[in-house]
């Protein structure tokens, strides 16, 4: 809670000092209380990219990357440019929100994967799973998600598996409790064989 309290009050400061620099240069109206929100945006947008790469264990796409790194090194500028009339200690006090907010904001992204890679949720259809003959092929499936300790998104399984939302769940929750299981003993391994 505390990473969004912290996020929340660098996110305004940096916006008034982005959208008072973009006022400052001649734009006004919308355009003037809007390009801030864009170049914060693209962070915004290029981190949830990366978080979903990370969910789903596949590459994050380069583009992702470079607009992350874009978009920080545009409202750090923003931010930098809004300070540097009062020499370099008003520059430094001037990046200092935007700083704050992408590390904030990056802070939460890790916690968010974190909390990403052994979720266990009790479910009421438990015993239904331990019958379920996909349970075993999840398990095949996803064998190289489930050793890396990463339970695969129900999206991920809907795909792979051909499956409706309630049944990805509990092959979800089935994989999960499988992961953590192999987490807490490590002598258990899965075979791709089934074995």
């Amino acid at each position: 809670m505390a990473v969004l309290g912290v996020a929340g009050i660098a996110a305004v400061v940096s916006y008034e000092h982005a959208s008072a620099l973009v006022r400052a240069h001649g734009e006004s109206g919308w355009t003037g209380r809007l390009i801030p929100l864009a170049v914060d945006g693209l962070i915004y947008a290029s981190s949830m990219v990366m978080l979903d790469a990370a969910r789903r264990g596949a590459r994050v796409p380069a583009l992702a990357r470079w607009l992350l790194g874009l978009g920080i090194a545009a409202t750090l500028a923003a931010n930098v440019a809004h300070g540097l009339d009062q020499g370099v200690l008003g520059a430094a006090v001037g990046a200092w929100p935007a700083v704050t907010l992408v590390g904030s904001y990056e802070l939460l992204m890790a916690i968010i994967r974190g909390t990403q890679r052994l979720t266990v949720v009790p479910s009421q259809h438990d015993a239904s799973v331990e019958n379920d003959p996909l349970g075993d092929q999840a398990v095949v499936v996803f064998a190289a998600e489930l050793a890396a300790e990463r339970v695969p998104s129900i999206r991920a399984i809907r795909a792979r598996l051909h499956v409706g939302q309630p049944r990805a769940q509990r092959l979800r929750d089935y994989l999960a409790a499988g992961a953590v299981t192999r987490a807490e003993s490590p002598s258990v391994s899965i075979s791709p064989s089934g074995s």
